[in-house]
């Protein structure tokens, strides 16, 4: 059976509240060896804690998503700051720019995004970067800063953009969107990303790979990204899972309890 881990996962989501229990509890024995559960809000970060204090298996990240900045009250790095001490918060995210909707606040959103880094780079975290519809801001920001310790999640870009990316020192993870029939651009990026630099996600619930797109997503299907780039690279489904879980680990879990 393939062991691999799950970069970022949002648990926390309600549309498991249902049966999220017996679901975290079913992951092991499906091949899921971690999972990092990712904040969005304050709230919701502090719930990703309770889950990775709840279940052994599962580590945290702390951070204010860009479409949630707007309802972020003006103390909340002191939150952030406060929370990254608990060791199973390995990251700051996730954090970025995302200009989709027509009614996004571009220098808020651009605000929040440097003052997160600036704590991530203050506490020696890594950050978990989302840029949807925002390529030349976000990419702007990160080439001022030098390099960056972190990865990009839910990779949507160019292979342009990716060469960028990895020219700052980052990671770049990608999601079932990978096994979409439309996917011609995610694999291109795909195939300029070496694997010493590629993490797996499933952004679940969202972004179910095929045969399962459109149902709820959750960690297992990984397996199904894992075939998809073992298409593209040419290289086993243990080697791909190996590596991304390395990866994985040398980013987020650098103390000896968590691997």
């Amino acid at each position: 059976m393939l062991e691999f881990i799950d970069s970022h996962a949002h648990y926390d989501d309600e549309r498991f509240d249902e049966d999220r229990e017996q679901l975290i509890l079913s992951l092991a024995e499906k091949g899921v060896k971690n999972v990092v559960n990712i904040g969005c809000t304050l709230e919701r970060s502090e719930k990703s804690i309770e889950l990775a204090e709840k279940y052994p298996f599962m580590y945290a990240a702390v951070g204010i998503h860009p479409s949630d900045v707007g309802d972020t009250p003006a103390d909340y790095l002191e939150k952030l700051e406060k929370w990254a001490e608990n060791p199973k918060v390995v990251a700051i995210g996730e954090i970025g720019l995302d200009y989709h909707y027509e009614d996004y606040d571009r220098d808020l959103q651009i605000k929040f995004f440097e003052e997160q880094l600036d704590l991530a780079e203050k506490l020696g975290l890594p950050v978990v970067i989302h840029s949807r519809n925002a390529t030349e801001d976000t990419m702007n920001i990160l080439r001022r800063r030098g390099k960056v310790n972190g990865v990009m999640h839910c990779f949507s870009g160019s292979a342009e953009t990716a060469k960028q990316v990895l020219e700052l020192g980052m990671n770049i993870s990608f999601t079932g969107v990978l096994t979409f029939k439309n996917a011609k651009k995610a694999l291109e990026a795909l195939a300029v990303v070496p694997m010493e630099r590629l993490m797996l996600e499933t952004d679940c619930p969202y972004m179910a790979p095929e045969p399962h797109r459109g149902k709820r997503c959750d960690s297992s299907m990984i397996v199904n990204v894992i075939n998809k780039i073992a298409e593209v690279k040419c290289i086993s489904q243990k080697e791909i899972a190996d590596i991304t879980a390395e990866n994985t680990r040398r980013l987020f879990f650098k103390m000896a309890d968590k691997v």
